[in-house]
């Protein structure tokens, strides 16, 4: 069987932040730029708190079949919620959405690269 590659992104807004968390969040802000967003194991975070109380946490997951992108959203989901809750960050409206890369259509390049290949 071969590996499938899914990237989850969870997102929600912050909720109930106490003047302190807001300032620890504005402090490490520059690590949780839009900017530097990447799909890790672990998770990226990501969010603007000038902006608004928007977040973005990034996962990449894997699995074998199909289905196992329903297991991969799950562990995401839990993995955001656990981090905001040790930190004791409120939030609220968190949903979820996954991609598996192995049926994400071929980009230009990907299209001509193939062509040639069966060329």
């Amino acid at each position: 069987m071969t590996t499938r590659t899914f990237r989850i992104t969870v997102r929600g807004v912050f909720a109930g932040l106490d003047p302190d968390q807001r300032a620890e969040l504005l402090a490490r802000a520059a690590e949780h730029d839009i900017l530097r967003a990447s799909f890790t194991p672990e998770g990226h975070l990501s969010y603007d708190l000038s902006a608004r109380s928007a977040f973005t946490f990034r996962f990449l997951d894997s699995g074998e079949k199909e289905e196992d992108i329903v297991v991969a959203t799950e562990r995401a989901e839990e993995a955001a919620r656990a981090w905001l809750t040790e930190r004791g960050y409120g939030f609220q409206h968190l949903r979820s959405s996954a991609e598996d890369l192995s049926r994400a259509p071929l980009g230009k390049r990907q299209r001509r690269a193939e062509a040639r290949r069966n060329a």
